[in-house]
This record gives structure tokens, sequence and C-alpha cells, in this order.
């Protein structure tokens, strides 16, 4: 919300600085997100009358003026506008102003001719643009020798509010005076409303056919218009400040009544109006132009304002372009409404744009305020561009009902830790036009129509809190007792995963639960991801099932800000459906590892990194459980260089190469590898058992085998164990050739036997039986021991 401090005092005057009122509303809870001048800092410039333009003798497009500036006597000023003409009144910068900028007028001589000063355009002055090639004509009634900083009222301020989605009140400036007046005690007074004499007997019918959507919609015919009227400049002034286009003096009046008042208003052109106005449920594939020249179609969660023929204007949203004023208009007819927020909200997302209008519906507009604002549009249409008014028309449907809440005193004193007198509550209730009523234990409000927000006790409390100054009350300093609470030893500290993580040169990064629908198809071959109702753009329209997707977008960024190293890892979660159609979300791990081993240096020859560097690191992650990898195959990842992650039976997660068609398809020069795992099962882990080291020398056994390509070593390893007994404290591979000596079609894995006793040391006569099993066991699923 933008608003003009000289039009805020207009309703309440503080009598504060700029910079006094900005602290306190933030403080009140309307952050005020910056203050700046109307317009940039200059001096000398005064308003001034041309009185006679003559050619200059040596330049086509120069013009010699006599401009009478107030100070007596005419003055001589060659001027190049191309709008310069006897009679108009212009902003006249005198010898000794100073211009935005640092530039400083000094008479001078152009082309001969002598000039002693400047007359200005909007551009010069640092003013708003008013289209004008030329110089800013100023209205014939403008005082001449009047400084224009204060004609214009340019040392005002304009403030800028952050205001929350539950404070739709303080969308209008009735309603932050409404709010000084509270916080300053100052006098409230908002703009007199005036009830128009009806002139004829015209009347706009109107219907509501979705009294659920619309709670209440007016209407008034206006007749005899003259729509060509200019808007005053003190409303272009006040709109401007308020970061509002000046369009056309109808279209103005409607603006300027929502930024007084705080309702939304439309006006039609009575003449392109078929029959009633009714407010309706759009019909699916219904089509309508919008006065931001967008052709829409409709869908049938949208309300529409439509005559017998059709929609002309999507309700609260944005208006018709076949039912706008124009030039022409002669005949009009007001529109002011009350529609249900929840009709209106996520329809600017939907059809992807929005306007002033829809930024107030869907937060909740006063439901009592239709009448009000077409009274002073009225008023203002009357005053402007003349006409005669004819009866209000209204139609109601479902209103909100208004609610009664209690406030006790006791209740507020424990919640804000100080005591409020009661006097002092109730004179904050009646400043914030909540209209108390003494009660046995405080006062009971009813909810008043601008105040969707107020639904409970703790909602007073609020208000009361924030009025009489959170800086006031005492900072009494809490104390407790905080007990250690003990982790069981079966589960990991969450801090020991990501120190983990960073230890192994990982970086953190958080990116969105909702992401593309292409990544879910390509990363996780999710074909029917849960869909957001309302999302925030079209690349978030899902909730992901993988954290894959967004580390490949991470990794495009850093790749794109020339980033050749990059290991990054997240903690989030992921989203699915059951067979049920239930929703489901596990919290997992993910990581990517891409581009060189270790740093560009002398000490080590750079090596890309492999799928053996990213399973180190998830081993090296789930160090505290039993866990084995089995070859397999993801949607995102390389075939024959990717493979689920096991524990006691269970998939717990997978690390692999991503797929050559994504490095293609997401532009990546090289591969990147991944990993993703539950983090139910990185978090527990195997309970911690003591075993005393052994006194005795420890044995060792190699044994080769040669086994067919497809085997893996964790196939020979499982089967090797079946047969080890409590003398074998270890089996590993160490070696793996292929080559010259074995078989087309086979390899050679090497394993080492670590054997060793507790009680005494181990002969041939034990081990050997032992080896023999073990051999046994490897023969049985296709191992040849090699000799």
């Amino acid at each position: 919300m933008q608003f003009s401090y000289s039009w805020l005092k207009t309703q309440a005057n503080p009598n504060l600085s700029a910079d006094e009122l900005a602290h306190l509303l933030t403080m009140a809870g309307l952050e005020v997100e910056e203050t700046e001048k109307a317009a940039p800092a200059f001096s000398g410039v005064v308003v001034a009358e041309v009185k006679s333009v003559e050619k200059h003798p040596d330049a086509d497009r120069l013009n010699v003026t006599k401009v009478d500036a107030g100070a007596g006597g005419l003055i001589q000023i060659v001027c190049g506008a191309p709008n310069v003409k006897p009679g108009i009144k212009v902003p006249c910068s005198l010898p000794g102003a100073v211009l935005p900028g640092n530039f400083k007028i000094k008479p001078t001589k152009m082309r001969g001719v002598e000039s002693n000063g400047m007359l200005c355009s909007t551009d010069e002055l640092g003013l708003p643009d008013d289209g004008v090639d030329g110089l800013h004509i100023l209205p014939a009634d403008a005082p001449v020798g009047t400084d224009i900083r204060e004609y214009f009222d340019l040392d005002d301020t304009v403030f800028t509010l952050k205001i929350t989605p539950n404070r739709t009140d303080c969308l209008s400036i009735k309603g932050i005076a409404r709010e000084v007046s509270a916080l300053t005690q100052c006098a409230f007074n908002p703009v007199t409303i005036q009830t128009a004499s009806v002139r004829h007997d015209k009347k706009q019918a109107v219907r509501i056919d979705a009294p659920e959507d619309c709670g209440r919609f007016i209407s008034r015919a206006i007749e005899n218009v003259n729509a060509k009227a200019e808007t005053p400049a003190w409303m272009k002034h006040r709109l401007e400040r308020s970061g509002v286009r000046s369009v056309s003096a109808l279209v103005d009046i409607g603006n300027y009544v929502m930024l007084e008042i705080g309702q939304p208003m439309h006006v039609f052109d009575a003449d392109k109006i078929n029959g009633s106005i009714i407010v309706r449920r759009a019909q699916n594939g219904e089509t309508l132009e919008c006065l931001n020249e967008k052709n829409v179609t409709l869908s049938d969660n949208t309300l529409v304002i439509a005559d017998e023929k059709g929609a002309l204007s999507m309700a609260g949203l944005m208006g018709g372009e076949g039912s706008a004023v124009s030039d022409e208009t002669t005949r009009i007819v007001l529109e002011a409404a009350y529609f249900n927020p929840a009709t209106i909200s996520g329809k600017s997302r939907q059809y992807g744009f929005g306007s002033d209008s829809s930024f107030r519906f869907e937060r909740g507009v006063d439901w009592q305020l239709q009448a009000d604002a077409i009274e002073r549009a009225t008023e203002l249409v009357q005053q402007i561009c003349g006409g005669e008014a004819g009866e209000m028309v209204e139609a109601e449907g479902q209103l909100p009902q208004a609610k009664q809440v209690e406030i006790r005193l006791e209740r507020l004193e424990k919640m804000l830790g100080v005591s409020v007198p009661a006097q002092q509550v109730e004179t904050i209730l009646q400043h914030l036009g909540l209209n108390p009523v003494k009660s046995a234990e405080g006062f009971t409000v009813t909810a008043p129509s601008f105040r969707f927000d107020i639904e409970i006790e703790a909602d007073l409390v609020e208000e009361i809190g924030r009025v009489y100054g959170y800086e006031n009350i005492p900072d009494n300093h809490t104390s407790g007792r905080l007990k250690m609470l003990e982790l069981p030893e079966t589960k990991r500290p969450r801090f020991a995963v990501y120190n983990e993580m960073a230890a192994r040169g990982y970086q953190e990064v958080v990116s969105y639960a909702f992401v593309d629908g292409q990544w879910e198809q390509d990363f996780a071959a999710n074909t029917n991801p849960i869909r957001l109702q309302n999302p925030l753009a079209a690349q978030y329209a899902v909730m992901r099932s993988t954290l894959v997707g967004g580390l490949v977008e991470i990794l495009q960024n850093n790749l794109n800000r020339k980033q050749s190293r990059v290991r990054v890892f997240e903690i989030a979660r992921v989203f699915s459906k059951d067979s049920d159609g239930q929703f489901q979300q596990k919290e997992r791990i993910g990581g990517l590892w891409y581009g060189s081993v270790a740093p560009e240096q002398w000490g080590e020859k750079a090596r890309p990194v492999d799928f053996y560097d990213v399973k180190a690191d998830v081993e090296n992650l789930l160090k505290d459980k039993a866990v084995t990898f089995v070859k397999a195959q993801h949607p995102a990842l390389h075939l024959g260089r990717t493979a689920n992650i096991v524990s006691d039976g269970v998939v717990i997660g997978f690390v692999g190469e991503l797929h050559p068609k994504w490095l293609q398809k997401y532009d990546l020069p090289q591969a990147a590898l991944v990993f993703e795992i539950d983090m139910d099962a990185v978090l527990g882990r195997d309970k911690t058992r003591y075993q005393a080291v052994s006194k005795f020398q420890a044995v060792r056994r190699d044994l080769a085998f040669v086994v067919p390509e497809s085997m893996s070593h964790d196939e020979l390893l499982a089967a090797l164990n079946t047969k080890a007994n409590a003398l074998v404290q270890e089996i590993s591979l160490f070696d793996v050739y292929r080559g010259a000596g074995l078989p087309e079609g086979t390899k050679s894995l090497a394993v080492k036997v670590i054997l060793q006793d507790m009680e005494s040391t181990l002969t041939d006569e034990v081990v050997g039986p032992l080896m023999t099993k073990l051999v046994e066991s490897a023969t049985a699923i296709g191992a040849q021991l090699r000799s």
C-alpha cells in the first residue's frame, strides 16, 4: 500500500514528522518499507505565465518568450519546447535555481539572444511523465509567482507499507487514518459521504445467481456525463503518489474511491449493457476480452459479472473491454460489490494477471461499504463530469455474520505481562472502531465489518498490545530449567549427519518442494505426480518424489557461474501417493558430486569423479549399519552404473551416475554422480557391543576364484559367509583380474580371509577344513578356485 502523507492528514493529522510516523506504524505492525519525497530536491522554480512568443532570429527551433514570473516586469527566456505559446502557465526556473542533478540555472546567451531562466518540462523537474512533448502545462488558475514545490506540495512524503494479509482495512486512506488516530489519539475525520439527489427514474437491474460468492451488488445509473472531462490535478497527484496511473476521469474516480475508503469499484458504459446485470459463475469455455488486452477462456470456478448476452467482466479481478467507458460515453453504471474472498483467491495466479481490486477482494473487503462507495463516486462524477444520478439498485446474497468477542482484563494482563487500565483499554478499542461494551470481566466487542481478523480473544489482546506499544511492555526475563533428554544408543544425532557430509566436502543446499512436472517424469518416471491446485508458477506445479531434480538444477546454476567442481547435499522431504491415494511424505538425504575428485593441484593427477568415489561417501554415511549394494535400474541413472542400497533386505536408497540422455538434455558437459537415501536409515544404527581384542596371532588366507563376468563380488562374499564361523573375522575383496589365462566371459576375484581365535593360536588342522568349506560354498554358485 502506497499513500501520500498530505492525503492522510485530511483524515487524521498526528502532528508527527514522516520519520516519526514511519516508526510508529512499523512498531504497531504496519511495516513501513520505505519513505520518499514526492519529487527530488530542486529550488527556484515558480509558476510563470507566457505573455509573448517570437521566433528566434538565428535558430529555427528556438523561440524568444516574455514571461511573467511574479517578480515585477517580464523576463526574456529562450525556449525550444514545441508546445510553448502565449497565455499558458508553466514552471519557470529563474537564475539561481538548482534543478535535479545539481543543474544550476544562470543567465546565458543562446545564439546571441539573452535568456534569463528556463521553462521546464516534467522530466526536467523529476516529476511523473504527463505524456506531453514539451513544457508542463499548468492549470489556468495557477497563481503566478508561486513556488512550484508549494503549488504541487512536492515536499509531501510518500509511504510504502507492507500490509499483512489480515489487515485489508489498512489498504485505504480511511483505514490508515483510523489506525493513526488510535495510535496517537488525534482526531479521526473520515471523508463525509453525501447522498446524491435522484434526478431520473432509470435503474440498472441486477441479479445475483451465485449468492454464496457475492454477498452484495449495488448499481447506479448516471445520465449525461462528460467522459472527456479532465481529471483534476489534485486527484492525479494523489493517485500518482499512491502508485496508480491516471487513465481518464471516470476510471480515475473509481480508483480514487478505492484508495480513499477501501472499496474497489467498476464503471460500465450503460449503452453497452444488454438487460439486467447478473452475477454468476462462468461457463466452461466462455471467453472475455479484458481491459489489459488479454483474451481469457474462463472456467466454471470463476465468478463473472454478465448481462443477458454474456460476460462483462471477471468479478473482483478485471473489467471487460466490451463494456468499458470511452470518451464517447454519456451514460454510465457505477458498480460496487462484496465478493467472498475464497471465490476471488487464487484467480490472479490462475489467469496470470491481477489488479489492485483483486488484491483487496481476495483478502476481504468491508461488506457494509458498498453503498458509501457508490455515493462517494457519484459525488465525484457529478463534480468532475456532470450528470444526473438515478436510484441505487441493490441485490443481496450471503453476507458474513458479525462475531462477538469478549476480552477479559485478567486474561489481558496475563498474556501481555502488563496491567493496562480498563479506561485505556476501552479508549483503544473505541479508537480502533471496535465499539466495546462493558462486561463483568472486561469488554465485549462485536467485530466490525472492516475487521475480518477479529475472531477470538487473543486477537483483541494483540490489538491492545500493539496500540499500547510493545516498547512500553517491560522486559521480564524468563528463567527455566532445561532437561537433557537421553538419545537412544541406536539413534544417530542429526547434526552428526550434517557434520559428516561437510567433512567430506559437501555443501548443504535447500530447494523448493514443488518442482517442474518434467523433472518427475525424467528423474523418477512419475507420470502421475501430486499436483498443486494453485502453483506459484508453471515450473512449480507438482510436489517432488525425488531430490534429484533439485540437485541437478543447482548443478546447472553453478555451471552457469563457471564452477567446475560441485559437491552438494540436501536433507528434505519427498512426497508420493500410496495405492489408496493417500499422501505420504518421507525425509531423505540426497547428494550430488560433479567434476574432478580433487581441486587442481601439482601433487595429484586430475581425475573425474566415478561411481566408487560416491559409493565410498555413502558407505561412510552408513558406517553404523550393515549395507550391501545391488545392481539395479533407475530412470535417472546410467544402466550398469547404478546400485540399490540394501539394509536388512530392504532397499533404503540408490547411488549411481546420471544417465547420458539427461546429461544431453540438461546441458551437462560430463557425468554427475548422485545418491538418495531414507533419513530413517541414516539416523538409525546398530547397537554398539563390546568385544575383547584377541591376544593370539591372526591368520590370513587368500583365495582366487574364476567366476562368470555377470557375477558380482557381493554374490561371492554372500556365499562364502554362509560357511563362515566365529573364527572368520573378515572376508574382503582385494583384487579383480581380467585378461590372459582366463576363459572368455570370466574374471578372477581374489579375496582375503582373516581368521583369529580368542582362546588359542590357530593351526593348519583347524584352518584347513574351514577353508575347504569356504571353497565348496563358492563352487556351489559357479565359482572355480583358480590354480
